[in-house]
């Protein structure tokens, strides 16, 4: 940041004395240190890639230390969690009834004859039983008088498979929830004497999760039609060496990610259409087709087709080249139109609430904004001396207070405070200061009015979008790891498992439990979309 005693920073000159030359001036010196500033950003990527192509070590990034944050089970109650070691005995009772699975009486040494037992002193400690438990089922065979041949039958989880329910349900653990790469598991399993190869943890991982994923294409359905709003996000996704996204949709109560080769708007609504394949010309498209710009030439051929259903791309598809509307752009909005047009008459909520951090493909239906994202538009803006940085200071503040404004209007919808949080919020886009680049900024933050202030009309909505961002980073982490996915099943894995895992956190229901009870087809654990839409609860025991 540029202060009064730099070289390159820009003389004040008071607003009384700035001709419209001299202001014209000003906004091109801005923009030239604009591009000088990104040049130099550029040039230093440039640097930092030359020097990995000639392998040149890399420029050290120290972190600031943090201390590590007390674990709620290692609290005890007053801030101060256990300060021993491993072998120190914890200084509060354990809050959780550990299950005593094998009980070992310990005499005193050299006990005098005639002494009396007074009771026990219980000492309990916790271990694992890490070995392999390999079982022979023999299938015995009989010949019934009328010569039938009769032979023993495997149980149902079994079949098709030589692992146990355990072993299954451990790779899935390790890979999916712990993000254990398939060599690792491979190496793990083989020290500890199993006998099983690469190839068969891959069948393991992704063959024969029809279940699965059935359970969690639902959840979206389930969760859309019993929620008040969800948040959505994306980041990228590679799959078979070339670049795609991965959507979150989700909010408090789930999680759903699915992995494809685009992030536009037809590809969202195409996500939120499920398992549908149609399009639909009614009221609803036509409206969308026309607030979009569509041309009324386009429009009008379309309008004559009011209420009709088409089954899938390729109907569409040739329904629009049938009267001539081939332009990029007049199929893509009429395609949205469409396919919002068939979320309209499945039953769509039209009052759920979208909360995005801005990014064109998902401003659709009632769209609200996170006010994260809308202050980062602030951040990223450099000033360069200090009447600008002053200015810059001022408007954080005021979002800030609009902020704090609206978090308490969400614990009490006072109308006093809705007509102060309007007014606020007008003040500041009215404001201009001496800035050119923070006053694009306010701007751009007025035209998102609405999308910001749409929590004063629905206080259930969040005012950020963390939560998706937290979701999605699930994601993040398990490319960074594992890379990118190579078959088609195992990218639709992927997206299973990371929603039915982070569906399971937000239910409270364990992810171990929950696959040892799939795998075991006992479904004691509820289905989750049952759970989302209130047909099912949890047991106490579950």
């Amino acid at each position: 940041m540029a202060t009064a005693g730099d070289n390159n920073a820009l003389p004040h000159i008071p607003v009384a004395e700035q001709t419209p030359t001299i202001r014209l001036l000003l906004a091109f010196i801005e923009r030239q240190q604009e591009i000088i500033q990104k040049q130099q950003a550029e040039l230093e990527a440039l640097k930092t890639e030359v020097a990995r192509l000639k392998k040149l070590p890399k420029k050290p990034k120290i972190r600031p230390s943090t201390l590590p944050k007390d674990d709620d089970d290692n609290d005890d109650g007053d801030g101060n969690g256990d300060q021993g070691g491993e072998n120190n005995t914890p200084s509060r009772k354990r809050k959780k009834t550990l299950i005593i699975h094998q009980t070992k009486i310990v005499k005193p040494e050299h006990l005098p004859a005639g002494s009396r037992l007074l009771g026990y002193e219980d000492f309990t400690v916790q271990d694992l039983l890490i070995q392999p438990h390999n079982t022979r089922y023999r299938l015995a065979r009989y010949l019934t008088p009328e010569g039938e041949r009769l032979i023993g039958v495997l149980p149902e989880e079994l079949e098709g498979g030589h692992f146990g329910i355990t072993l299954k349900g451990y790779i899935l653990y390790q890979y999916y929830h712990q993000r254990v790469t398939q060599p690792l598991i491979l190496q793990q399993l083989t020290e500890w004497g199993i006998d099983i190869s690469s190839g068969q943890i891959s069948n393991i991982l992704t063959e024969n999760k029809e279940g699965f994923h059935a359970e969690k294409d639902e959840l979206l359905t389930a969760g859309i039609n019993h929620s008040t709003y969800i948040q959505v996000d994306d980041t990228g996704s590679r799959h078979q060496g070339k670049n795609g996204y991965c959507t979150h949709i989700g909010n408090a109560a789930f999680a759903w990610f699915s992995s494809t080769r685009s992030k536009s708007r037809i590809n969202f609504l195409e996500l939120l259409r499920g398992a549908e394949l149609g399009y639909a010309i009614n009221a609803a498209a036509l409206d969308y087709m026309r607030t979009e710009g569509l041309p009324q030439g386009p429009l009008a051929l379309i309008g004559q087709n009011e209420d009709t259903l088409f089954d899938d791309s390729g109907a569409w598809t040739d329904y629009l080249q049938q009267r001539g509307i081939t332009n990029e752009r007049h199929v893509r909005i009429a395609t949205e139109g469409a396919l919002l047009g068939l979320l309209v008459a499945n039953g769509f909520p039209l009052d759920l609430a979208i909360l995005s951090d801005d990014a064109g493909q998902f401003n659709i239906l009632l769209h609200a904004l996170c006010w994260i994202h809308a202050d980062r538009v602030f951040q990223r803006i450099l000033p360069l001396n200090d009447i600008h940085a002053k200015a810059l200071s001022w408007v954080h503040t005021q979002i800030w207070e609009i902020y704090s404004d609206l978090k308490q209007y969400q614990r009490q919808q006072a109308p006093d405070l809705k007509l102060a949080i309007e007014h606020h919020f007008n003040e500041l886009c009215r404001t201009r200061t001496a800035f050119a680049t923070l006053n694009q900024a306010i701007k751009r933050l007025a035209r998102n009015k609405d999308e910001l202030l749409l929590v004063l009309k629905r206080p259930d909505i969040p005012l950020h979008n963390n939560l998706s961002e937290g979701d999605i980073r699930e994601y993040v982490i398990k490319r960074k790891i594992s890379g990118s996915t190579r078959s088609e099943n195992g990218r639709r894995c992927r997206d299973t498992f990371t929603s039915l895992k982070k569906t399971c956190k937000k239910q409270g229901i364990p992810f171990w439990e929950f696959l040892r009870d799939r795998i075991r087809r006992q479904h004691l654990i509820p289905y989750l979309p049952d759970l989302l839409s209130g047909r099912a609860c949890l047991l106490p025991d579950a």
